[in-house]
């Protein structure tokens, strides 16, 4: 049974999306890697989402999301988007921009429906990740000479609050990913992430993460602890000391050293904000619902005002 997506189209939205490979074959080195950064921007410059962060792993990958709500898209806007998907015709779509753009301009009865097709697919996360889903299958299943399903399921969503706490928690824990993997030891040093790819000089980067902190100061805060940047013996718990503490103890920790574990809250709640925030996100999701949804509070370290809308009471650090 699929579970019920939650989406506002009257107001700007923010998400946390993954998805994973079939039985989570680790099929990604820094080729796929690379290839699957490339089509995150292209396919979300299309449909104009904005990208937070993001985080590819050998097996799985991570996006944070702004979804703007309804809006007009010009017909310059339109074209503009349409050559950064299809920058040279494809056997599925053979129409160059070019094409598009002079019949916008000169033709009415066919622009019309043309026009409804492509803004139908714009501002529209399952959109997204339909369609970044397909694209990498079908480059990776040619550069591998495979068929198949290269992933396991649809995807994942969590919806999130508009608050700068739960957008930079989420954030960093998406960005936090290499670290708890154990591929690096700072998440700067990882460049298929959005914080790596900032540091690195990106400006697409930089400015998915101006969404939380124009100068990243107070982003680095929630990454790093007290500070603005990593230091040698700064963190205060190993990982097995961590989960002993939250698990065993059910203890709390300091935020920075909780995202260094596996949390569920960030991937398998329904939604994460105030309880205010969830009780509005949980009256749309419990229609025609029999086991309705309510805000849980959420623990493990000082996480302010935050809840989250899901019953997770097993395994929930990893």
């Amino acid at each position: 049974m699929r579970r019920k997506r939650l989406v506002f189209k009257d107001r700007t939205t923010y998400h946390h999306l993954m998805s994973r490979t079939v039985n989570g074959e680790a099929w990604f080195g820094d080729r796929e890697k690379e290839q699957l950064r490339k089509m995150i921007h292209q396919v979300a410059e299309f449909s104009g989402i904005r990208v937070i962060t993001y985080a590819v792993m050998k097996n799985h990958f991570h996006l944070m999301v702004e979804v703007p709500g309804e809006a007009e898209v010009t017909d310059a806007e339109i074209v503009r988007r349409y050559r950064a998907l299809y920058p040279k015709p494809t056997p599925w779509q053979p129409m160059r921009a070019e094409v598009l753009e002079k019949i916008l301009r000169e033709d009415p009865v066919e622009a019309e429906p043309l026009r409804r097709s492509l803004t139908r697919r714009m501002h529209d996360v399952s959109w997204l990740m339909k369609t970044l889903k397909q694209r990498f299958s079908l480059w990776f299943n040619r550069s591998r000479e495979r068929f198949g399903p290269v992933w396991a399921e649809r995807y994942k969503s969590v919806l999130i609050e508009g608050d700068l706490k739960a957008l930079r928690t989420v954030a960093a824990y998406i960005d936090l990913n290499p670290v708890r993997s154990g591929i690096v030891e700072d998440p700067k040093d990882y460049r298929f992430s959005g914080y790596g790819e900032a540091l690195g000089g990106s400006r697409v980067a930089r400015e998915g993460l101006a969404i939380l902190d124009r100068d990243l100061a107070g982003y680095r805060q929630t990454l790093y602890g007290s500070g603005a940047a990593a230091k040698e013996g700064k963190r205060s718990f190993d990982r097995k000391t961590a989960l002993r503490i939250l698990e065993k103890e059910k203890g709390s920790l300091p935020l920075p050293d909780l995202l260094r574990c596996r949390v569920r809250y960030f991937t398998d709640g329904l939604a994460l904000g105030s309880p205010e925030f969830l009780e509005e996100a949980a009256s749309s999701l419990n229609r025609n619902r029999k086991r309705k949804a309510r805000p849980h509070s959420i623990h493990g370290a000082d996480f302010g005002n935050l809840s989250v809308l899901a019953g997770l009471k097993k395994n929930l650090f990893q």
